[in-house]
């Protein structure tokens, strides 16, 4: 998940504006959402939704396998919006309610393009939660789908709204750095992240097999369905589908470059041995076409600080102090002096998908920027899981 000051940034100048726009659409003009997956990060967007109702917008239908979250959403959509949604543990049987206009998908890692695809098929719009997929023929499937489709898709990769992202998407774009290089992301902590509290979850309130999905085959798993973040290689690609899809994307938007050109990646888990598959330290390079290298590396065992620097030959860009410089660079016309970025006038993710639906229009993260991202990902977890470096075939889209 995002750091949760990137999502608590005010829009509020913008968001006025583009509540005008759409009002004049007219009061019939409302769009019916279904929220599928309502735990941490579901319950997040309903709160968002909750807060964008004015744009003439209903919460209809709630779905999550586990009873305790789907009561409690459906709570919290009735104090929010005054009506009761229609509930279900089954993705297929909201995608067949008629009210229903799009969906967001906030559902665990390995179901996103599965239920993208199914949605798109049944003429939902949909919001997709990072990661696009972490499995490559999924992603494939999900793509190919949203492209034969008339449909909205916005992928959950919310920096794309970040103010000060934009404007540096502006200044790379616009060549201020030179040539570029490299690029480095840098990602710390230090803590067991994603290890739930023990918490006895009664496995007559979960619907398992729809868990499941079809792709596993078990018996009720507490484990497996608390913490299925901890579990790469079933439910998760782990840091690169969890994290990295997030920073990653950042790539394919400043350049257009659209896919590595190879990936090679080492880690494991090194610090918390509570019998998570998924890596608590991770280090990956990542070549382009363009001709320029990007490393990713992320830790659980050490909170040192972030990094987010993009280097050219006529300077540097840091996109955690938001500023430009020409340190670096000894050629002729440099960066002279350190140039701050000012924030783009923007909206919220969220609200830029809602006027996307209304509009028509390509919203930031399109279903290329999330196929993209699930390139890099996937390119990324495939690398570590074989020990050998992974190519991409961007004429035959296969991962070799």
């Amino acid at each position: 998940m995002l750091n949760s000051s990137l999502t608590r940034r005010s829009f509020v100048g913008a968001a006025a504006a583009s509540t005008t726009v759409l009002r004049s659409l007219g009061a019939n003009d409302k769009i019916n959402v279904g929220l599928v997956g309502v735990g941490n990060r579901g319950s997040a967007h309903l709160r968002d939704l909750t807060a964008l109702k004015d744009l003439n917008i209903s919460i209809a239908g709630i779905c999550d396998v586990y009873r305790v979250n789907r009561e409690k959403a459906a709570a919290a959509v009735e104090a929010g919006f005054g009506s009761k949604p229609k509930t279900t543990t089954d993705y297929r049987e909201m995608l067949s309610w008629k009210d229903i206009d799009a969906i967001v998908i906030a559902t665990p890692d390995f179901t996103h393009p599965i239920i993208l695809k199914a949605a798109v098929e049944a003429g939902k719009d949909a919001y997709i939660e990072k990661p696009f997929a972490v499995n490559f023929a999924d992603a494939k499937a999900a793509y190919f789908a949203v492209k034969k489709s008339k449909q909205i898709v916005q992928a959950g990769t919310q920096r794309r709204s970040d103010p000060y992202l934009m404007a540096a998407c502006k200044q790379v774009r616009a060549g201020k750095l030179g040539q570029l290089t490299r690029v480095e992301f840098g990602v710390n902590f230090q803590e067991p992240r994603w290890k739930r509290p023990k918490e006895t979850v009664d496995p007559a309130d979960v619907d398992w097999k729809m868990f499941q999905m079809g792709r596993l085959d078990q018996g009720f798993d507490q484990h497996l369905f608390r913490e299925w973040q901890l579990c790469a290689g079933e439910t998760t690609n782990g840091i690169p589908g969890l994290w990295m899809s997030h920073y990653i994307d950042q790539v394919p938007w400043f350049t257009e470059d659209p896919y590595p050109s190879s990936a090679v990646t080492a880690g494991g888990v090194y610090l918390w041995k509570d019998g998570r598959k998924t890596s608590d330290v991770l280090y990956t390079l990542l070549e382009y076409p363009k001709g320029f290298l990007v490393s990713f590396e992320m830790t659980l065992t050490n909170g040192a600080g972030d990094r987010n620097t993009w280097y050219g030959t006529l300077g540097t860009l840091d996109c955690e102090t938001h500023s430009m410089s020409g340190k670096g660079s000894k050629m002729k016309g440099k960066i002279k002096e350190e140039i701050q970025l000012q924030p783009e006038t923007t909206d919220t993710h969220m609200h830029n998908f809602l006027e996307c639906i209304r509009s028509r229009q390509t919203p930031r993260a399109d279903v290329q920027a999330g196929f993209s991202h699930a390139v890099a990902d996937i390119m990324t977890a495939e690398a570590l899981a074989k020990g050998r470096t992974m190519r991409f075939d961007p004429v035959k889209l296969e991962i070799v």
